[in-house]
């Protein structure tokens, strides 16, 4: 649990680690919602390359260079196809504020499992774009939900020695997720019948009911318990969490903690969404901006261009086999997250946003120059184009990629932790919508589209450059923190003097009930 008495190398947080392994492995599990996000959002760039599902919903063309399977779909139907769902998740979002802060974040859960089967059932069934826009919109909804509730449920559920691990193990299950979509494309893409597209669709089902089922069995958060006045249901749950009794004093310790935190925001009055906004001592605005940012830029790497696009721009760039190509893809993204999952906690946050953001920057560059500047015939330049796309995809996968969501799972103090958190959440929808929706019309050489194809790299490779800059002026370094010293950390320094801060932080050891005020650094120690 985040809140336990240090940081590192004593208390419960490091001292007892086998007691939590079974906690651990509980807040791991909620993860699973992660193949619902990424299978959902994989599916989509196969099933609109599939002769039978352009046969179903788009018309017959004689173009057979650029549409191969003799049918096609508009610009229009493709840009909507693929970013309704984004408009769904971003509305999935907002509405995750007060679901978890009224029913609590396990059954949130729960209730997301539920919207997104409603959504999947109904493009399963559909035979037109109307019906199967529809479903991808309640499919949306309940990813949009998921994507807001897992990370804060995690957050609140996880020790800070590990909480950056556990919570980057959501983004490890969206990798996995693209990954089987991709292979569960390629097996299917060759049938002949609607069952090439509706079996990929129609598994999502398997995904909701794991889900639902394990989240049911789980416990509650016991920091929004303690927020709900139920500190009997807080002390079982942490316990649950913990391995320790309920009457344990390091466990009443960390109860303490969260109380005496929850009773400090409580007197400041911070409960609503004007209030994530304040300019105040707790710099609550600069938080929640930071969360909202973090997560537009995340999206403006231009990752999802080559998840939701990268079959049909692998084969528009000459590539033989784009389905195996995008299954490669995938596998990089799978594995180089767990490198990330273990940087997090070794080398910390703001350092592998940085490296990951030059690191990006500079292949994506790459790409942009290789792709205007080689044929589709060049074999040997499609290669250099695969491997520096791979590249770029493992810097993506290993930084930005889950520490986003860490970030914004663990800078908010509680009381406004559900509403700054969807917020946050929401900006990554409605900018994933907008690149989702965009995309077609800067890619695609069809008339009204501006026929960017690979030249679109050169703008992930400026965004990227941005996020250099954001980084080192607005992210702090919040590894082996509780989240109530974060709270502390935003109050008296700034994120670009944030580490030696929290080495003061984690030597002064936990906060307890009479949260005494870490002292303000002199400006030699700021030196």
């Amino acid at each position: 649990m985040p809140g336990g008495p240090s940081a590192v190398g004593e208390g419960i947080g490091a001292n007892a680690p086998k007691s939590r392994i079974a906690g651990i492995a509980m807040t791991a599990f909620s993860a699973f919602g992660g193949i619902l996000f990424g299978y959902d959002t994989g599916v989509i760039s196969g099933i609109k390359e599939m002769k039978s599902w352009l046969s179903q919903f788009g018309y017959a063309t004689n173009d057979l260079v650029n549409h191969k399977t003799g049918f096609a779909i508009s610009s229009s139907t493709e840009s909507l196809v693929v970013s309704i769902l984004s408009a769904g998740t971003f509305f999935g979002a907002l509405m995750a504020a007060p679901t978890a802060d009224y029913i609590g974040r396990k059954w949130g859960i729960v209730l997301s499992c539920l919207v997104f089967s409603i959504g999947v059932a109904m493009q399963t069934a559909a035979t037109a774009i109307p019906l199967f826009v529809v479903g991808r919109v309640f499919a949306g909804l309940g990813v949009g939900l998921v994507s807001c509730l897992i990370p804060m449920y995690q957050s609140e559920c996880s020790p800070k020695w590990i909480r950056g691990a556990v919570v980057s193990t959501y983004q490890w299950a969206i990798t996995i997720g693209l990954l089987i979509a991709a292979v569960v494309n390629n097996a299917t893409q060759n049938r002949d019948d609607a069952s090439a597209y509706r079996l990929p669709i129609a598994i999502q089902f398997i995904w909701a009911a794991v889900l639902a089922g394990g989240m049911a069995l789980l416990p509650e958060s016991p920091r929004w318990l303690v927020k709900a006045g139920r500190d009997a249901d807080a002390a079982h749950a942490l316990s649950r969490l913990t391995g320790l009794t309920t009457t344990d004093p390091e466990l009443e310790v960390e109860l303490d903690e969260i109380r005496a935190n929850l009773e400090a925001e409580i007197a400041l009055g911070e409960s609503s969404y004007a209030d994530c906004f304040k300019f105040n001592q707790n710099k609550i605005a600069l938080r929640t901006l930071t969360g909202i940012f973090i997560q537009a830029w995340q999206q403006l790497t231009g990752i999802n261009f080559i998840f939701y696009y990268g079959t049909t721009f692998f084969q528009r760039s000459g590539i033989s086999n784009p389905f195996l190509i995008t299954i490669a893809t995938n596998i990089v993204n799978v594995f180089t997250t767990l490198p990330g999952m273990w940087g997090v906690e070794r080398f910390g946050r703001r350092r592998l946003l940085l490296v990951g953001a030059i690191g990006m920057c500079v292949c994506e560059y790459i790409v942009a120059i290789v792709g205007v500047t080689i044929s589709v015939e060049n074999i040997a330049g499609q290669k250099v184009l695969i491997a520096f796309v791979c590249i770029y995809i493992a810097f993506f996968a290993s930084t930005w990629g889950p520490i986003a969501w860490v970030i914004t799972g663990e800078i908010f103090p509680l009381q406004i932790r559900a509403k700054a958190m969807s917020l946050s959440t929401a900006s990554n929808w409605l900018w994933n919508f907008g690149i989702g929706y965009a995309t077609p019309y800067l890619v695609n050489k069809a008339p009204g589209s501006a026929g960017l194809e690979a030249k679109v790299f050169f703008i992930w490779g400026s965004t990227c450059f941005c996020c250099i800059i954001f980084t080192y002026f607005c992210i702090p370094e919040t590894k082996g923190l509780s989240l109530e010293q974060i709270d502390l950390m935003y109050q008296n320094t700034t994120p670009a003097q944030s580490l030696e801060y929290r080495r003061r932080l984690i030597a002064e050891g936990p906060i307890h009930s009479e949260k005494p005020e870490v002292k303000e650094m002199s400006s030699d120690e700021k030196a």
